[in-house]
């Protein structure tokens, strides 16, 4: 059965009403990947409590989540095709809810770390399910309405996790945090057994399962080894070979690439002019987006004595301002002011960092939610710019193949930036606590993400030329 007339059976079975069946299907298994994805954040200081670790691990619960759904959104086309969306949904769903009750009821890191992989691993494969449905059963002209609804859905969840997740760590506890997604787990996959089209796959798709190997490793290998350097010391053997090895095997990833027939990464989108520029750019943006979602709860909690609910509730104003500036941001974009709108975008998020460096633990709480806010802000400003700017170097089917690496880049830098920040922070915190002096426990946490911040700014700051790349390229096109 092919999938056009899977879809057209449902439409006949259900009437008009089914796009919307359909859609509340996938959006609440997207709603519930993303809430996953971040409710963890503010629970991170009770975890670290729970089973004795820094900071320098225990961003692993964040960073193998982050680096597994990249992984999981290559995996995700060939999955649709291989096995149908009606089963690859429900498969990759069933993984995620497994995944979260292992994770909920671990007794050891290593397991929770593991889980929030697998979960990463599902949430990759899932979270794209909804536009691709959208894009089923919406005609054209109304897929706009739709993709409005569903980039809200995204943006909100974010917004409220923290707040949600804050509540059930002081009521409950961190473990709360893994079940609370559950029922809307649950139910979306009864649902995805009622209305999404199960089409039979083809035995004919390909996966280049050699490059997605050496992709992860590539990854896990350098991510270890920059979290691991710090505490076992460049001459450790293991953290050497992580030094070596990880990058050869992403540089292996991308020879294999470039020599694919089907590719997950297709390096030939990077002759466009300014595209790898947009490419920087996504990375960049990644980076600042999940390193302040991890960093800022901590911050709130570690230096400025606040409870997980508290902590939670200063990050919700930051969530509705991203939020409501997105679509401004997204309708500017359309236009010639995409450039203009990155260069606001870098420079609020720039003056935001700056602005929590010079905060301190006795800093009233309203201007530590304003600049909370100013950061989100910045990085919703960018967002849907990048996103347009690059594909709009870009022509035909090669659209498609440059939005899914302009989202590989965007979780590639999460991963980057969050592993980075959290070493660094706990760098320097472990250096102020051993320098001999007189400094509290709540000094030396400032200190160190006031490292993590500055390092933040200073990577926004250098993203002002791969903007300019783009800009130049831009005018050449006009021309």
């Amino acid at each position: 059965m092919s999938e056009a007339f899977a879809v057209d059976r449902l439409f006949a079975r259900h009437g008009p009403a089914y796009r919307w069946y359909a859609t509340v299907t996938v959006m609440l298994g997207t709603l519930s990947v993303v809430l996953a994805s971040t409710i963890i954040n503010v629970a991170v200081p009770a975890i670290m409590a729970r089973f004795a670790v820094a900071q320098d691990q225990a961003q692993w619960l964040v960073t193998a989540f982050l680096a597994a759904m990249t992984v999981g959104m290559l995996l995700n086309a060939w999955a649709i095709a291989r096995l149908g969306s009606r089963r690859a949904f429900t498969l990759a769903m069933s993984v995620f809810i497994a995944a979260s009750l292992v994770g909920g009821l671990s007794r050891h890191f290593p397991v929770l770390v593991a889980a929030r992989a697998v979960q990463g691993l599902t949430a990759g494969m899932i979270q794209p399910h909804a536009l691709i449905v959208i894009f089923q059963v919406f005609p054209v002209a109304r897929r706009g309405q739709a993709m409005g609804i569903y980039g809200m859905g995204v943006i909100l969840g974010p917004a409220v996790s923290p707040a949600l997740g804050g509540v059930l760590v002081d009521a409950i506890s961190w473990r709360a945090t893994f079940f609370v997604v559950l029922p809307a787990c649950v139910l979306a996959l009864g649902m995805a057994w009622r209305f999404l089209p199960a089409h039979g796959g083809t035995a004919r798709s390909r996966l280049d399962w050699p490059g997605v190997v050496l992709l992860a490793a590539g990854m896990v290998a350098t991510l270890w080894m920059l979290a691991a350097l710090q505490r076992r010391g460049p001459g450790d053997a293991l953290v050497l070979a992580g030094m070596v090895g990880g990058p050869l095997l992403l540089v292996a990833f991308v020879l294999r690439q470039s020599r694919a027939v089907e590719p997950l990464f297709d390096l030939a989108l990077f002759r466009a002019p300014g595209f790898g520029a947009g490419f920087a750019l996504s990375i960049v943006m990644g980076a600042g987006l999940f390193a302040t979602t991890y960093l800022t709860p901590l911050y709130f909690q570690q230096a400025a004595h606040m409870s997980p609910t508290a902590a939670g509730f200063m990050l919700l104003p930051a969530g509705i301002a991203m939020a409501l500036v997105f679509p401004l941001a997204g309708h500017l974009s359309d236009g010639r002011a995409s450039i203009a709108v990155i260069a606001t975008g870098l420079g609020l998020f720039i003056g935001a960092t700056v602005l929590l460096v010079a905060s301190s633990g006795t800093t009233a709480a309203v201007w530590l939610i304003a600049w909370a806010a100013l950061a989100r802000v910045g990085i919703g400003a960018m967002m849907p710019p990048v996103t347009t700017a690059s594909l709009r170097l870009l022509e035909g089917a090669a659209m498609d193949r440059g939005s899914g690496i302009i989202n590989f880049g965007r979780q590639f830098g999460g991963a980057l930036g969050v592993n980075l920040c959290a070493v660094l922070a706990q760098y320097v915190n472990d250096a102020q606590l051993h320098a001999g002096t007189a400094v509290s426990r709540a000094a030396a946490h400032e200190a160190g993400f006031d490292a993590a911040f500055w390092a933040l700014a200073g990577l926004f700051a250098l993203a002002f030329w791969p903007l300019a790349h783009m800009r130049r390229s831009r005018r050449r096109d006009a021309g």
